[in-house]
């Protein structure tokens, strides 16, 4: 390799990198400049240029800088919109949510009102985790979604928004559905049968709906069989009733085998115990009848 050619590499190596900071520091030296001029005009509407550039980070600096001194001006609700608008489009919904929450309540009659709604809706919406976590803020988005379709039932978004509400449901059902799973898996039959009767109170309609009924109708059976002796049988008659409904409902369901004979076994449980008693039961009902002749 010729030996000027590796000269030129090295000091392409060290010119390189200073033309970036360079670069940099003119960035910050152009927002600073603008910045002291304190003219709340210029500082927004070159806010804008980088908003319009998809510049997002300068953008906020500048809409930050300006927006108290623009509290009572015409461009009040403009410079907040876009605040907020410009934290959405950098990925930072955390922001963005609370900014378009406080916006909403703020500026109710703004013409950037129905975007604010749909983009507070849309930040708590992309900051919303899988059904394994806390759903709290699933919670939130739907609400906020319901609210913003209840304001603008007439908006473009609508068909989008309503197939936000069905992906949210989904993880809220999937959510209330592994609350109760976790009862069942660690043995807790008892609490497993409320938390999955709770989890079909509250999405009668639920995707897990077979999957919930199943495990009621097994948690009642495997409570039962693990009960005293003294209680057994009228668990097993719960045992039942769930088996009974699960079949009306489900009578070709893949867990149809595995109930039936669990219910059989429950079955058989309850005629043993009539058996064993209706001896017991006819001595006692002599002795009464004796008792009632002398």
């Amino acid at each position: 390799m010729c030996s000027k050619d590796v000269d030129m590499r090295r000091i392409l190596s060290y010119i390189i990198p200073f033309a970036l900071l360079w670069a940099a520091f003119s960035s910050c030296s152009s927002i600073q400049r603008v910045i002291n001029t304190q003219d709340p005009d210029l500082i927004f509407h070159r806010g804008m240029d980088y908003y319009k550039a998809e510049k997002w980070s300068k953008a906020i600096l500048l809409f930050e800088y300006a927006e108290p001194y623009l509290k009572g001006f015409p461009q009040e609700d403009s410079v907040a919109y876009y605040r907020a608008h410009s934290y959405f489009k950098n990925y930072d919904y955390q922001t963005a949510a609370t900014l378009f929450d406080e916006f909403r309540r703020t500026y109710g009659r703004s013409v950037f009102i129905e975007p604010a709604e749909a983009l507070f809706a849309i930040s708590l919406y992309e900051m919303c985790p899988s059904p394994e976590r806390d759903q709290s803020t699933t919670a939130a988005a739907i609400i906020a979604i319901s609210e913003f379709l209840s304001h603008h039932p007439e908006s473009a978004q609508r068909d989008y928004f309503i197939e936000m509400t069905h992906d949210l449901t989904w993880r809220m059902e999937e959510r209330s559905y592994l609350n109760a799973y976790t009862y069942y898996k660690i043995l807790r039959y008892d609490s497993a049968i409320v938390a999955f009767r709770n989890a079909l109170k509250k999405y009668p309609d639920s995707h897990r709906r077979e999957d919930i009924m199943y495990y009621i109708a097994m948690s009642a059976y495997k409570f039962a069989d693990n009960s005293v002796a003294s209680k057994q049988a009228d668990r097993f008659m719960d045992m039942l009733d769930s088996y009974y409904s699960f079949v009306m409902e489900y009578p070709e369901s893949k867990y149809r085998e595995e109930l039936d004979k669990a219910a059989e076994v429950a079955k058989r449980y309850i005629e043993k115990r009539k058996a064993d008693e209706a001896p017991a039961a006819s001595a006692e009902a002599t002795a009464a009848e004796s008792n009632k002749t002398e």
